[in-house]
């Protein structure tokens, strides 16, 4: 069996969660999930940042996997946002008390930490 370069599993990472973070954000906004009439400015934020992340993750996902050298510099970037979003966002299930929730969080930033530094290998200085 072939393994897969750290280029190669960064780029997959990358593309998967990126896709599943605009079908997940979208799905919750066109079923009407999300009430921004109680807090519409922080939540418009919040769904700029997700999306925003979920774009630069696809974007860097497939200049990684074309081998386009600027993706190089992205990839860390978009991975960094996504960083943020899975340490923040286990608070709101947290106290929930939704521990499954909290777990998959917890499984997202080691492999988000993992995809990090497969990213930083992928640069050559």
């Amino acid at each position: 069996m072939a393994k897969l370069s750290a280029k190669s599993a960064v780029s997959i990472y990358s593309l998967f969660i990126g896709i599943f973070m605009f079908v997940f954000w979208s799905a919750l906004v066109i079923t009407n999930q999300i009430l921004p009439q109680e807090i519409p400015y922080a939540i418009s934020f919040h769904l700029a940042g997700e999306f925003i992340t979920a774009a630069l993750l696809i974007v860097s996902g497939v200049g990684l996997l074309r081998n386009i050298c600027w993706a190089k510099i992205l990839s860390p970037f978009a991975l960094g946002m996504l960083l943020y979003t899975v340490v923040v966002s286990p608070g709101y299930y947290a106290q929930q008390g939704n521990t499954p929730m909290v777990a998959m969080f917890a499984v997202l930033i080691a492999l988000t930490i993992m995809a990090l530094i497969g990213a930083f290998k992928t640069i050559k200085l």
